[in-house]
């Protein structure tokens, strides 16, 4: 046998182990994901997009304690308050600025009543800077649109707080 014959017989056999490679993953369950369509698992201590909770009987969560503005590093969260006919404070103004945020989750471990959160969405990409100012009815409308799987997530993240 000569030398280009032998060399012929191990390029074919390299071919069918990689046709036989090829074969197998066509049958494996696939790894990548079809992404607008099909979205991966998120963790429940992601930090995404900010939303303002409310109790079950509608009433917003926030005290006006402001922990979280003072707590937060990149001073993006305004807060404005004033007192109510029964005693209790509630905020008349509550901004923040998402392009300044870092995303550090300082905001929602200050607050004692668990009104500031950072939802599971990661999705809110804009055309503008102004639309990236949230105001106090945006972060209540993110409240209410993602309530179930924050409250969800909260619970898997109790026994760590």
């Amino acid at each position: 046998m000569s030398m280009f014959h032998s060399v012929k017989r191990f390029l074919l056999i390299d071919i069918i182990k990689g046709m036989a490679l090829t074969l197998s993953y066509m049958f494996r369950r696939r790894v990548t994901i079809n992404y607008p369509f099909e979205k991966g698992p998120i963790g429940p201590r992601f930090r995404g997009e900010h939303a303002l909770r409310r109790y079950p009987n509608g009433e917003e969560r926030c005290i006006a304690c402001k922990l979280c503005e003072a707590i937060c590093p990149a001073q993006a969260i305004t807060i404005e308050a004033e007192p109510r006919e029964d005693g209790s404070r509630r905020t008349t103004r509550y901004d923040i600025d998402m392009i300044k945020c870092i995303y550090c989750g300082l905001c929602q471990e200050a607050c004692p009543v668990d009104a500031i959160v950072e939802g599971p969405n990661f999705e809110y990409a804009t055309l503008t800077r102004e639309e990236l100012y949230y105001n106090k009815d945006k972060l209540l409308a993110n409240g209410d649109r993602w309530e179930p799987e924050i409250a969800a997530n909260l619970a898997k993240e109790a026994p760590y707080r």
